[in-house]
């Protein structure tokens, strides 16, 4: 990277001028998320090398930044979460380079400020850019991160950055090939090519993560456990996710004739990687085993024609997805389903609705009852549900997360908690829906005879 003009180099030396002098201190009313800030930029510096110092000006954005709003809201969907009552970050850092990363996770934890990860905004419930639990909060925006490298024709392996977008990762490996694709695709990987080659994290090889301790991993370092996890095991659990290692199939020449696939083209603006989807909604999730019988699917038809602006869109399961081994990553909904169901309602007149449309959602998923998964009732993590059950901000409960833990992850979820405990003990990375550790009298420890999970 280039030398920083010599007016942002002395930036971080102001900063700490301005954290020592009383004359230039800020009014009471300001000074927590100022210090915050102040501290932050400065124990950045500090972890930062001269080869890899930070251009602030263009990678920190505080509430009193001009573009805070459009940065806060460039990727983000769920418009509920956009809110003037909902909780901010106390600012957002976007890193341009790993070492960026890794200085802002030691940052943090030692600032003890809670850090919230996105990358392409996606998450339901808007986990990734607010919190209902925590007082206090950063975005860690990983939208400058986007590269697609070492796309290896030979090997049919390519790594993305995890602010990276589908379609950048689609572009780049059409170019070195015109019969391989990634089957990634709709929500959370899985797309038009998951009954043939499965999820998209079914075909990850490697991965890098930054730890609660700044230590960059890959899949050698962290193990095979924490790499099973991080495949589809609750985002923003265990780490940062720096990239992914993909694996391509031969897919251009292996379509079946009777196979038909559509493009949809729409018009947007202007940006590299902004969501198209923004709306305010709420979603919840089903996984089906039997045919719904058609008076249950009159039902539905019946409670669709009071809503103002429902969806429901149903994917097909089987193939490939059935022959995957419900364990052989967290995603655990495998054979003997038929389908998934995702419903949704949205709207686009803010809070003044909100209660009457959710109300609708909460009364649909529940008239569908009888219709589908049972014991537990299944849901998919990628449409995050909060009525499910939430973490408490720093004090998660193990059998309190074990009510929506279950629904997304089926017997997997022990496992999670089991690598989250060796891997991040102190929760340093968490949000409502989180992985939690187990709590320390449940901890197996060498040598003593006490309880965990074996």
């Amino acid at each position: 990277m280039a030398p920083l003009p010599s007016s942002s180099s002395i930036l971080p030396l102001l900063l700490l001028c301005l954290l020592i002098t009383p004359s230039l201190a800020f009014p009471k009313r300001h000074q927590p998320a100022q210090k915050q800030q102040y501290r932050f930029l400065q124990c950045l510096s500090d972890h930062t090398k001269k080869t890899t110092a930070i251009p602030f000006s263009r990678t920190f954005f505080t509430p009193d930044s001009s573009n805070f709003s459009t940065v806060l809201n460039s990727t983000a969907q769920n418009l509920r979460y956009l809110l003037p009552s909902v909780l901010k970050p106390v600012f957002i850092f976007t890193p341009l380079q790993v070492s960026h990363i890794q200085a802002a996770v030691i940052c943090s934890k030692k600032l003890n400020i809670n850090l919230r990860i996105r990358s392409g905004g996606h998450d339901y419930e808007g986990l990734s850019y607010a919190s209902k639990t925590e007082s206090s909060f950063l975005i860690l925006d990983l939208s400058k991160l986007r590269a697609v490298y070492d796309i290896d024709v030979t090997s049919k392996t390519a790594w993305a950055q995890a602010g990276a977008t589908i379609g950048e990762a689609y572009y780049r490996i059409a170019e070195k090939s015109r019969t391989h694709g990634f089957p990634a695709g709709l929500c959370g990987a899985y797309g038009g090519m998951m009954r043939k080659y499965g999820l998209g994290a079914d075909n990850v090889v490697d991965a890098l993560i930054v730890d609660a301790s700044g230590k960059l991993l890959d899949r050698k370092a962290m193990g095979e456990d924490v790499f099973w996890a991080i495949r589809g095991g609750a985002g923003g659990s265990f780490g940062v996710i720096v990239a992914w290692k993909l694996k391509w199939q031969q897919v251009a020449d292996k379509l079946d004739d009777n196979l038909f696939i559509r493009v949809i083209i729409t018009t947007g603006p202007i940006g590299n990687g902004q969501s198209l989807f923004k709306n305010y909604f709420k979603a919840k999730s089903d996984f089906v085993r039997d045919p719904i019988p058609e008076t249950g699917l009159e039902g539905i038809w019946k409670r669709f024609l009071q809503e103002d602006s429902p969806l429901t869109i149903w994917n097909p399961l089987g193939g490939q997805m059935a022959r995957i081994s419900e364990s052989a990553i967290p995603f655990p909904h495998r054979k003997g389903n038929a389908f998934m169901i995702q419903w949704v309602t949205n709207w686009q007149d803010g809070a003044s609705s909100s209660a009457r449309h959710m109300d609708w959602v909460r009364k649909l998923h529940n008239y569908m009852t009888p219709y589908v998964s049972k014991k537990p009732r299944t849901s998919y993590v990628n449409y995050r549900d909060l009525d499910l059950g939430m973490n408490k901000g720093g004090n998660t409960s193990f059998i309190e997360a074990s009510a929506w833990g279950t629904s997304y992850f089926k017997g997997n979820f022990n496992k999670l908690v089991q690598v989250k405990t060796k891997f991040d003990p102190e929760n340093f990375f968490r949000h409502e829906q989180s992985i939690p550790p187990l709590p320390v009298s449940m901890r197996k420890r060498k040598g003593r005879g006490g309880v965990g999970f074996h």
